[in-house]
């Protein structure tokens, strides 16, 4: 099932069941980020259970390394 949420300021589809579902379908390294739910940050440990929800409005940042 696909879901609306918000990602970044931006309308978004994702059939991502979970945050860390989203986090590798956006092709992202999951010990590399940092997300916000709602306005509440989610740990890191807990983003495979961290159900994502029709209407959520996320945040996700990625660290980069380099100079």
């Amino acid at each position: 099932m696909t879901k609306s949420i918000t990602l970044n300021g931006a309308p978004h589809r994702s059939s991502a069941a979970t945050i860390a579902d989203l986090v590798r379908e956006l092709e992202l390294a999951p010990e590399k980020v940092a997300v916000e739910r709602n306005g509440e940050i989610v740990p890191r440990s807990t983003l495979a259970e961290a159900a994502l929800n029709e209407g959520d409005t996320l945040e996700i940042v990625h660290f980069v390394g380099g100079g």
